[in-house]
C-alpha cells in the first residue's frame, strides 16, 4: 500500500478566531451602497468604517482600542456630497486616509490622535480630475505621499498628495470600467482588470500595458488581480458557468495559467488579501461567512488550499490589518475586522505554537512606515524596495506626523520632473491649515476640560450632601 505524503507546511495548521464579544465594535451603521470594494480599512492606530450617512458619505475613524458599543452621536468624517465608495490608509502615516466618492472627489484627511468632539468636516486636501464616480484607491507602498484613483470614466490618476498635483494620468488603457487596480511590491508595476475582462499589467510611468491577458476567467461578472511575493499574478473572477474561480498566473507567460481552480456557485465577488512575509492569500466574498486561504509555493499545484474560518453571518466587507499591527507574542499571522450589518468583528489568524518565544520563521522583516522614496524621485523613473522593519520587540505606531501639503507656486512656469504636469488640486495653504487644525485641537480640549471640571463640582457637590447626611 502507497501511503499519502502530507505537504510539510508551517501555515498547515492556522485557524481563524472571532474575537470575544467585548472587542467587537457594535452599533455601526455599515454602508448599504452597492459596490464591490471592502467598506473598511485598518492601521495600528485606527480602524475606519464606510457607514449609513444623509445627505452625503461619510466614514467613521475609531481608536482600535475603542471597543464595544459606539455612541451613536460618535463624530463622523464628513465631507463628501454623496457615498463613499472606498478608503485607504496612507502607509506612512498612520493619522493620515484618503476617501473616494460618488461625487467624483478624492479627499485626504488628518485623524487627530484625540477623539474630536464634532464631525470631522474639512480635508487636507481634496483632488479633483474624476468625470465620473472615484470608487478605487490605493497608495503607492514605497514612495511618499503618492496616490492612485480610478474612476467610472476609465482613468488612473497618480496624485502627488503633497502638492496636490496629478503626477501621470492612465486615460487611453481601459475601455470599460476598471474593476481592481493593485501595485506590485517596490510600485513600478500596476495589475488591472477591466470589465472588458482583459487582465493588464501597465508600466504607469511609461504609460504602457507590459502584458495582457484576454478572459484570464471567462465569466462576465468582476475579476480581481493582486501580485504575489514572487511575480506571479493571483485572481478571483468567475467561469462562463458562474462558478467561483481562483488562478495564478505568470506575467512573462500569460499564455496558460500555473494553476486554475474551481470553487464553488455563490455569486459575491471574492475579494484577495495577500501576506506576502507567509505567501498565504485570503479570500472573502462579499455576502459569504467564511474565509478560505490558500499557501502559494513554488512547488505544484502552487495554490495549495489551507483551511477555511467559518461563521454564522454573511460579512458586508472586511479590513486586513497591515503586517506591523499583529501581536507577535500570540503567533498572530493575519488579523480581520469582518462587517455585519450593525457590527465589526475582529478574526484572529493564530499559528499554534507551544513557545513563548519570538517566532522568527513567522515574522521576517517587514515593511514599516517609512518610505524609501519621494513622489518625484519615484516619478523620474527610480525603484526602492519597502524599508523593513523587525517585529522582535513588537511595533509601537508613532506619534501623530501631520502631512505636510506645499502648494506649487502658480507662477513659477518651469515644469516638475515627470512626463506629465496638470493643474493643482483646490484646496487652502499649508499655514492656514495648521493654524486651523490648532485652534480646533486647542478649543476641544478646553471643551473637554470644561466637561471635566463640571463633572469635579458635580461629585464634590455628592460628597458634601453624603457628609451633611452622616452628620
Amino acid at each position: 500500500m502507497s501511503r499519502r505524503v502530507v505537504r510539510q507546511s508551517k501555515f498547515r495548521h492556522v485557524f481563524g478566531q472571532a474575537a470575544k464579544a467585548d472587542q467587537a465594535y457594535e452599533d455601526i451603521r455599515v454602508s448599504k451602497v452597492t459596490w464591490d470594494s471592502s467598506f473598511c480599512a485598518v492601521n495600528p492606530k485606527f480602524l475606519a468604517i464606510i457607514v449609513e450617512a444623509g445627505g452625503g458619505g461619510a466614514f467613521i475613524v475609531l481608536p482600535l482600542a475603542k471597543t464595544g458599543r459606539v455612541d451613536k452621536n460618535y463624530p463622523l468624517v464628513t465631507g463628501h456630497t454623496a457615498p463613499v465608495l472606498d478608503i485607504d490608509w496612507c502607509p506612512h502615516n498612520d493619522n493620515v486616509i484618503a476617501s473616494a466618492s460618488d461625487d467624483t472627489t478624492i479627499m485626504v484627511w488628518q485623524i487627530p490622535d484625540y477623539t474630536p468632539m464634532r464631525n470631522i468636516t474639512e480635508p487636507i486636501l481634496t483632488l479633483e480630475g474624476h468625470s465620473k464616480r472615484v470608487g478605487i484607491l490605493s497608495w503607492h507602498p514605497t514612495a511618499r505621499n503618492v496616490l492612485l484613483s480610478a474612476g467610472g470614466d476609465n482613468v488612473i490618476i497618480i496624485w502627488n498628495v503633497g502638492t496636490g498635483e496629478v503626477l501621470l494620468s492612465l486615460d487611453d488603457i481601459h475601455p470599460d470600467v476598471i474593476h481592481s487596480v493593485c501595485w506590485n511590491s517596490n510600485g513600478r508595476l500596476l495589475a488591472t482588470t477591466c470589465k472588458d475582462k482583459t487582465l493588464r499589467i501597465i508600466d504607469p510611468r511609461k504609460g504602457q500595458v507590459v502584458a495582457e491577458r484576454f478572459a484570464a476567467h471567462e465569466g462576465m461578472r468582476p475579476m480581481r488581480a493582486i501580485f504575489t511575493r514572487q511575480g506571479h499574478i493571483f485572481t478571483t473572477g468567475f467561469t462562463r458557468m458562474s462558478q467561483r474561480e481562483l488562478g495564478l498566473w505568470d506575467p512573462n507567460n500569460f499564455e496558460e495559467p500555473v494553476a486554475l481552480q474551481e470553487m464553488d456557485t455563490s455569486n459575491g465577488v471574492l475579494l484577495p488579501f495577500y501576506d506576502p512575509d507567509s505567501s498565504i492569500v485570503y479570500l472573502c466574498g462579499k455576502g459569504d461567512s467564511s474565509i478560505r486561504y490558500f499557501e502559494i509555493t513554488e512547488e505544484p499545484p502552487f495554490v495549495h488550499y489551507l483551511n477555511t474560518f467559518s461563521s454564522k453571518e454573511p460579512q458586508r466587507g472586511m479590513g486586513f490589518m497591515p503586517k506591523r499591527g499583529l501581536d507577535v507574542s500570540k503567533c498572530e499571522i493575519a488579523r480581520f475586522y469582518k462587517l455585519h450589518e450593525r457590527k465589526c468583528e475582529p478574526i484572529i489568524m493564530t499559528v499554534p505554537r507551544k513557545s513563548d518565544l519570538f517566532q522568527d520563521d513567522l515574522y521576517p522583516d517587514t515593511p514599516g512606515p517609512e518610505p524609501a522614496l519621494e513622489a518625484d524621485e519615484w516619478l523620474s523613473g527610480q525603484d526602492a524596495e519597502p524599508v523593513l522593519i523587525s517585529l522582535r520587540d513588537g511595533y509601537m505606531p508613532p506619534k501623530h506626523r501631520e502631512l505636510r501639503v506645499t502648494k506649487r507656486n502658480i507662477l513659477d512656469v518651469r515644469p516638475p520632473p515627470g512626463p506629465r504636469r496638470s493643474q493643482s488640486a483646490s484646496d487652502a495653504p499649508l499655514s492656514q491649515h495648521t493654524l486651523e487644525t490648532l485652534l480646533e485641537e486647542i478649543k476641544a480640549l478646553r471643551e473637554q476640560v470644561q466637561a471635566q471640571e463640571q463633572r469635579i463640582t458635580s461629585l464634590e457637590n455628592m460628597l458634601c450632601e453624603l457628609v451633611d447626611g452622616t452628620d
